[in-house]
């Protein structure tokens, strides 16, 4: 009898001392949005054409060597042959699908998986499955930079640019086209900077021209556009 009840104790206090372990392990694992901003910089890197033009693109890591970008930072790749620039080294690309300014603004590069950087190469980008919402905050992510915005109701701005239905503010302070837009709570990817939304206004007889947003590429679009074999990473 006295064997029996020394072995319960034992088990009571393995499980209590487990269920310890246990509460501090869950403690001290920081949540998503604890997250620094900083930590997404690692998915940043610039486009360049060939030659180099005098302003420099952005791109975001996708996974597996791929890589995501607004059509018109590449334009026709097969004379503008992009490359894709980290840290200042510049890697050679393939072009895996091309998407057009006025439709989809999205182009898809490839680059030998082997010849990335380890830090990279192990990382997956998920994109966000869920669209987004009016007043979610987001961080805009370009290399060496981030910055926080929120998402636009459209239904502020004028009616013949409606139809660019995710727009953020902050329009001077967050990246430009080919940045990453990403959801400030999951760490996901939201979507991809295509372009500055602008509005004409006559003050005093002078027309002014303002810029009030900026359009970006929902990641919704961005996984259709994807070629199915490629989407594994997701």
């Amino acid at each position: 009898m006295l064997k029996r009840t020394s072995l319960r104790r034992r088990a009571v206090c393995r499980f209590w001392l487990f269920g310890i372990a246990l509460v501090v392990v869950v403690s001290i694992q920081p949540s998503l949005a604890e997250i620094p901003d900083d930590a997404l910089l690692v998915y940043a890197v610039n486009i360049h054409r060939t030659p180099v033009q005098p302003w420099t693109g952005n791109g975001i890591y996708l996974w597996n060597g791929l890589f995501v970008t607004a059509a018109h930072v590449v334009g026709a790749g097969w004379i503008t042959r992009p490359k894709v620039v980290i840290e200042g080294q510049e890697y050679p690309t393939l072009i895996v699908k091309e998407g057009a300014f006025e439709q989809t603004d999205l182009t898809l590069l490839s680059v030998d998986e082997k010849l990335l950087p380890s830090r990279l190469r192990l990382r997956r980008n998920p994109l966000c499955r869920d669209n987004p919402w009016p007043g979610e905050s987001v961080i805009t992510v370009v290399p060496g930079q981030t910055a926080r915005s929120r998402v636009l109701d459209p239904k502020y701005l004028p009616r013949d640019v409606r139809k660019f239905s995710t727009v953020i503010g902050d329009v001077a302070g967050t990246g430009n086209s080919g940045s990453g837009v990403f959801d400030s709570t999951q760490r996901c990817l939201l979507g991809i900077m295509s372009r500055k939304i602008s509005q004409k206004r006559t003050i005093n007889g002078k027309t002014q021209v303002t810029d009030i947003a900026k359009y970006f590429v929902p990641a919704s679009t961005l996984a259709d556009f994807i070629p199915p074999e490629l989407r594994a990473g997701q």
